[in-house]
């Protein structure tokens, strides 16, 4: 497979909806490293680098979308949260028309270190009403997803990463926001997974099947509005559930998982995720395979899993 880092597939997406007049961008003084730069060298007009100020970002942005404008506003994931309070008062209360894309999450962001890689996200703003959570699995989801958001009117965030992540999805792709995707189908158990653990979901799923062992991989895109029914009918079919992400076990996909099987079908359950725990310095190799979220862990959890529903 080929490989190119999901804040390509934004650059591209972006570049592609910006031949809509009525689009508008903004960066916080890292339009190189978020990609949005594509679109501010095609539509210099329509793009507006704001410096090192997030919050400023945000409030334009919601100025922007109030007037009539379909906003992208995009830095670094950890930055973005600097705005925080900004996003839940002037964009997600209001419901205004604005896309937020934080880069360089998870520990995909490697020799940063722990005060870059954004481990939180999806619990910061999948705990705001009215916003959508994205978190693609490759470039062409992340270029799809950007096409989606160019016509969805309502606030919403999404995530991208720094190194590159391996191409599942061809040019053919349909997002379709709450719709997770099965890629692969099974019995025994399921795997739900996003961002970069999808392809570690599929590499167990391979290794698994030596085994006997047949399980669904599904990339769940959406973390919030998540696909509760898609959710509930694999756990009763299975009785065997995982989770796969590349950010804290708390608040997470895990956890929006286990909210909806807690009320509609208790099943056994492992997460494979960080361990509420920050990083360190290191490559993404390596920081995935010492917190636990490569292909190996995916199938310790997939045995344990089974284990429990046998007993």
């Amino acid at each position: 497979m080929p490989e190119i880092a999901t804040r390509d597939g934004y650059g591209t997406g972006l570049l592609k909806v910006g031949k809509n007049p009525n689009i508008v961008a903004l960066d916080a003084d890292l339009s190189d490293s978020t990609k949005s730069q594509e679109f501010g060298k095609a539509y210099p007009e329509r793009f507006f680098n704001v410096g090192i100020a997030e919050q400023d970002m945000i409030s334009i942005s919601a100025g922007l979308a109030a007037s009539g404008k379909i906003v992208f506003a995009s830095s670094f994931s950890i930055f973005s949260e600097r705005a925080f309070e900004h996003f839940r008062n002037t964009v997600a209360r209001p419901k205004l028309n604005v896309k937020l894309c934080g880069s360089h999450a998870g520990f995909k962001t490697g020799e940063d270190g722990s005060s870059a890689q954004c481990i939180e996200d999806f619990a910061v703003y999948r705990s705001l009403p009215n916003v959508a959570v994205i978190s693609p699995a490759d470039a062409v989801e992340t270029e799809k997803a950007v096409e989606f958001l160019a016509s969805y009117k309502g606030p919403s965030y999404m995530r991208t990463t720094r190194a590159k992540v391996p191409v599942i999805f061809d040019s053919n792709y349909k997002f379709e926001l709450g719709r997770g995707v099965v890629l692969k189908k099974g019995k025994d158990a399921v795997v739900f997974a996003t961002g970069p653990l999808v392809h570690e979901a599929l590499k167990a799923a391979e290794e698994l099947d030596k085994d006997g062992i047949k399980i669904y991989v599904v990339n769940i895109h959406t973390i919030k509005p998540i696909d509760e029914s898609l959710v509930i009918k694999l756990a009763r079919e299975t009785k065997a559930v995982i989770s796969a992400e590349d950010h804290n076990v708390i608040g997470g996909l895990g956890s929006a998982i286990a909210e909806v099987l807690s009320k509609n079908s208790p099943t056994q359950m492992e997460m494979v995720g960080v361990k509420d725990t920050f990083g360190e310095s290191g490559t993404p190799e390596e920081l995935y395979e010492k917190y636990g979220l490569t292909s190996k862990h995916i199938i310790n959890a997939v045995k344990s899993a089974i284990r429990r529903k046998s007993k």
